[in-house]
């Protein structure tokens, strides 16, 4: 198997500007594309509010349907299946402190006593294998979280029967078994031609892909802009 190698944690220079276009947030349309259900963040008590998760701008929404149309003419009766999208701050905040709190767990270490040291070693080393995978609840209005600016999805896939494919490591799994080529070593199995194939579906219609997600795709946010060589961002944080 291969590991994180030049899967680097991406960083996202403040050089890079965002010149927020206006589009509007917009429902992923449920008899297109299946979604999650329930929800995962919202079931753990997320902060939403009376927004949906499953919301993206529109320009967004518009290659979320070209890429489906690219992964139905390689996959015949393949879908996408949104796990989540539209993200608030305050979710976001959440989620890195469930984050944080899950994995101190799985150490067998109190989060709350963690938390009240946070400069210790066990602390730090938490803290860093969450911001692998989690990018930081900035406020800042340079620097927003990229679900929080609706040019972000999360994303798997369903086969012809409706059933989930086999991806090798859940969502917001924060392992090297996440990053996207971690089973390219391995053709046994099934695990990479299925990424290869959602990735594929979402490159052709313009989607870029975190470096160390899987499952992680974006256009028109600043990830987009740094990975596409594109020097402005079209949206910022809603």
């Amino acid at each position: 198997m291969s590991g994180g190698g030049e899967l680097g944690r991406t960083e996202l220079p403040e050089s890079i500007a965002i010149r927020e276009c206006g589009e509007s947030l917009v429902p992923i349309p449920a008899d297109r594309f299946a979604l999650t259900q329930p929800h995962a963040y919202g079931s753990l008590g997320a902060p939403y509010g009376n927004r949906s998760p499953y919301c993206i701008r529109t320009g967004v929404l518009k290659r979320l349907i070209a890429a489906q149309s690219y992964l139905q003419q390689d996959a015949p009766g393949w879908t996408l299946q949104i796990f989540d999208a539209y993200r608030p701050i305050a979710v976001q905040r959440f989620m890195v402190d469930h984050a944080f709190a899950e994995l101190a767990r799985a150490q067998g270490r109190d989060p709350d006593a963690l938390r009240a040291d946070p400069e210790s070693a066990a602390a730090i080393a938490i803290w860093q294998q969450v911001f692998e995978f989690w990018a930081p609840p900035s406020s800042n209005p340079a620097t927003p979280p990229p679900h929080s600016t609706g040019a972000a999805l999360d994303v798997t896939l369903l086969d012809a029967t409706g059933a989930p494919a086999a991806m090798g490591s859940p969502i917001d799994e924060c392992s090297p078994r996440s990053y996207p080529d971690h089973f390219r070593d391995c053709p046994e199995l099934p695990y990479h031609a299925h990424r290869q194939l959602l990735a594929g579906a979402m490159r052709a219609a313009g989607f870029v892909r975190h470096p160390r997600e899987w499952w992680h795709f974006s256009w028109g946010d600043r990830l987009w802009a740094q990975l596409s060589g594109t020097a402005i961002a079209h949206y910022g944080s809603i």
